[in-house]
């Protein structure tokens, strides 16, 4: 089997998969967007998942994702970036450069930082998420990203003052060592609290291959699915 018909048979299993959790949830499929995180593949899969209709890509370190959106683009790939990864102040620039939507804003810092990158790129605006950390204990916000859900909608608020950052809606990861669905479902309440005063806020980023069933059930419009998709990832140097 070669690479794209590997691929496009496991895309059919990702598909099924999320089609049998929007007909539990009663959602319809056309609702979710697949974003295939394609950290540590090549561009060449990228290519593979965009011929095969998958055109949400999400990386989640600047340094690879901009070479390979570069060489995406150069092969004449149509894709939409997500950058879905822990964002560094100092890597803000570059991200605004390439990405479509930034799921991981998790502090006025970095608001400040990607609007001024967003500035300086010369581009109108661009689509971002407040990513929320939905661990129990807080204290794991910085090792594993997301702001506390106490900060979320003054967080939010910041976000849609800056004129050039366009609010989209939220971001989470499950907790790790514990069942998603309470996790989910209090980021569906978040998501609704922050609808009352951004109601075009409405994405909600959630699931990823081992969970992407609780984070539908609980009104995931994004699901962010990786080995899934492209198989066991190499490790990095």
């Amino acid at each position: 089997m070669n690479r794209r018909d590997e691929i496009a048979a496991c895309l059919t299993a990702v598909q099924e998969r999320i089609a049998v959790a929007c007909t539990s949830a009663g959602r319809d499929p056309a609702e979710i967007t697949l974003v295939a995180v394609t950290k540590t593949y090549p561009a060449e899969d990228v290519l593979h998942l965009a011929a095969l209709g998958v055109r949400d890509i999400g990386e989640n370190r600047d340094q690879e994702a901009a070479a390979k959106a570069a060489a995406v683009r150069s092969a004449g790939g149509d894709v939409r970036w997500h950058f879905v990864g822990q964002l560094q102040r100092n890597k803000a620039r570059s991200v605004a450069e390439y990405a479509d939507l930034v799921h991981s804003v998790d502090r006025p810092q970095l608001v400040k930082a990607l609007a001024d990158g967003v500035r300086l790129a010369g581009r109108p605006s661009l689509d971002v998420l407040v990513q929320v950390n939905l661990d129990v204990d807080e204290s794991l916000a910085e090792e594993r990203g997301g702001a506390p859900a106490s900060t979320v909608l003054s967080l939010a608020d910041t976000v849609a003052a800056t004129g050039v950052l366009r609010l989209c809606g939220l971001m989470a990861v499950a907790p790790l060592d514990a069942p998603p669905e309470p996790a989910f479902e209090r980021l569906a309440g978040i998501a609704q609290a922050l609808r009352v005063d951004h109601p075009t806020a409405t994405i909600v980023s959630a699931g990823m291959s081992g969970d992407l069933e609780a984070a539908i059930s609980y009104g995931a419009t994004h699901v962010r699915v990786g080995s899934a998709l492209l198989g066991k990832r190499a490790l990095l140097g």
